[in-house]
């Protein structure tokens, strides 16, 4: 089976791939030709992933699935949410996303955080949704080389380390997209039992 993950971010697509089975080969968006970008407008996390899959089988009819993330934080009401990429300016810069996050969480007790990842495929002309959560804390200050986006100030709950210290395999296990991904699997492989 082919399937298209509607993603420019390599790692999100090197992460995703190493949790696949090897039957399942995924696509990434310059393969199938796609270089513009992909418009992200909706107030959710749920519907910015939804459009990007739409986007997807709509311009290219190839059965893809698209995620969207984003880091909730408790004191700040559920902040930076869908603006998580882009919380310190259209740059896109994940240092000046985590200067912004810890300068607002700075003189909050609360730091109680979750990451957030909606899954949307679509496959066979029907649209499916999977949701993973990873509950946690923000850290007050960046630990770890590894990762990316806000993972040197996430702390799963449980866990000592942020997600930029633990490996990759570990994260894939106990995070949101690793979460969001599982139920991906099980539903495709589902699928392919019924072909």
């Amino acid at each position: 089976m082919q399937i298209v993950f509607a993603t420019n971010n390599q790692n999100k697509l090197k992460e995703v791939q190493s949790m696949l089975p090897k039957h399942i080969q995924l696509l990434s968006l310059a393969d199938i030709g796609c270089s513009e970008d992909i418009p992200e407008t909706q107030p959710t996390i749920k519907g910015n992933a939804i459009q990007k899959a739409q986007y997807i089988k709509t311009n290219y009819n190839h059965n893809c699935f698209a995620d969207d993330t984003g880091l909730e934080v408790e004191a700040l009401d559920g902040e930076p949410g869908v603006y998580s990429a882009r919380y310190a300016g259209p740059q896109r810069n994940s240092e000046d996303n985590m200067h912004k996050l810890l300068s607002e969480l700075q003189h909050k007790n609360n730091r109680t955080a979750q990451f957030k990842t909606v899954i949307a495929l679509h496959l066979n002309g029907n649209l499916h949704t999977f949701t993973g959560i990873c509950k946690g804390e923000i850290t007050k200050e960046k630990q770890g080389e590894e990762g990316f986006g806000y993972d040197p100030i996430f702390k799963a709950e449980g866990y000592e380390k942020t997600f930029a210290e633990i490996p990759l395999e570990e994260k894939n296990k106990i995070g949101h997209r690793g979460k969001a991904v599982k139920q991906l699997i099980e539903f495709l492989e589902k699928q392919e039992s019924h072909i």
